[in-house]
């Protein structure tokens, strides 16, 4: 009798929920840092149970990682071929927006899917991307129609990186208009926007220094879960073990890393606002030097964006809070030349622009030249609605 009752009250979705805390968990602790168990437990279920339905976290990741992208892709189904680029923007936006906690997977750890399902997920990705270019190009039909459709879509996944807290109707207006300003920004006749100057790059002068600047590229190309001790002692000449009289483990390695990042940008800000006065002149000065960052340090970005989730939580809040200091500045001059926002509404416009960055520079893979930092920079103006 009471076998019968258990399957009785067993939810017949129990696969979809397993997927859905799955994906909030990489989602917010990386692939390699979500432990199974965490997830069997927000499901109410024994570890030993999830296995019943996946066969290894990997099986689960791809699966999450796939049911991201079809969520897309079904978004738009239901969007007629005819209709405007505000409908294509706002269908994404909606979905978006209701699985926010758990659609920053794609962004970062798609790269641990292996090829035949970065493939599968890369492919229905494409269809998304196809889909709203051909709405941009039918309204704004202006040059770089693929760079201005990813980095509208770059403002839509912003949502996924941040937690700002927003009214749901209030939260799709603000990233439904940057979008559209983004998608009708024509890069190309924005002339030169902006320079930006740059601290001088780290030169490592100490055996430690020198570690850290073997690890940072390793690091983002292959992750950090994935890059050993002995790859970067052979990078440097030492023995593994010597590794240990200069960090006590490799977490302390990454979190050195993602320390110099939040280092440079802190003094490169300092650096282009100094007597900078007009809120305005000074939202472009920050637009120009992150992209100038972003292009000169493209390794140290992308695992200080990409690993920080992955941090032991004591390690993680001084970054986290760096991270938002950064986006506080920013916030504090954007409500200086548009009064019109509130504070949360231009946090959200803030994250949305560095958002573009992002994407647009993937898209350019980062090759720095000034053409291509100019029209990103363009792109978060537009984004920010200057």
């Amino acid at each position: 009798m009471t076998s019968r009752t258990g399957a009785a009250t067993r939810p017949r979705n129990r696969k979809q929920l397993i997927i859905e805390s799955a994906s909030q968990v990489f989602s917010d602790r990386g692939y390699h840092a979500a432990p199974m168990e965490e997830i069997a437990a927000r499901v109410g279920i024994t570890a030993a149970a999830l296995y019943r339905h996946f066969p290894n976290k990997y099986a689960l990741f791809a699966e999450c990682a796939n049911v991201t992208v079809d969520r897309l892709v079904g978004a738009l189904d239901g969007v007629p071929p005819e209709a405007s680029l505000a409908e294509v923007l706002s269908a994404l936006i909606r979905v978006t927006v209701e699985y926010r906690t758990s659609g920053g997977l794609y962004r970062w750890e798609a790269r641990y899917l292996n090829d035949a399902d970065r493939r599968r997920v890369g492919g229905k990705f494409a269809q998304v991307v196809e889909r709203v270019t051909v709405a941009v190009r039918r309204e704004h039909p202006l040059p770089s129609e693929g760079l201005r459709t990813v980095a509208a879509l770059g403002v839509i996944g912003s949502i996924t990186t941040h937690h700002t807290s927003i009214a749901q109707r209030r939260l799709e207006e603000v990233l439904l208009s940057a979008a559209l300003r983004v998608a009708a920004t024509d890069p190309a006749s924005s002339g030169r926007v902006r320079s930006a100057d740059l601290p001088a790059r780290p030169v490592p002068r100490t055996r430690r220094a020198e570690i850290l600047a073997a690890a940072i590229p390793l690091f983002a190309r292959d992750g950090f879960a994935n890059v050993t001790n002995g790859q970067i002692a052979k990078a440097v000449g030492l023995a593994p073990s010597a590794l240990y009289r200069h960090y006590s483990g490799m977490v302390d390695i990454l979190a050195a890393a993602c320390l110099q990042a939040a280092g440079i940008l802190a003094q490169a800000v300092d650096q282009n606002l100094h007597d900078v006065a007009d809120p305005h002149e000074a939202v472009l000065a920050l637009a120009a030097t992150y992209v100038a960052y972003s292009f000169e340090y493209t390794a140290l970005t992308t695992v200080a964006q990409a690993e920080i989730p992955g941090l032991p939580p004591d390690v993680r809040e001084p970054l986290a809070l760096a991270q938002r200091e950064h986006i506080t500045v920013w916030e504090q001059q954007l409500r200086l030349v548009r009064p019109d926002l509130d504070a949360r509404q231009a946090r959200v416009l803030v994250h949305a622009g560095l958002g573009v960055v992002a994407e647009a520079g993937r898209a350019l893979r980062w090759e720095d030249t000034a053409g291509h930092r100019n029209a990103v920079t363009a792109l978060i103006v537009g984004a920010l609605g200057l």
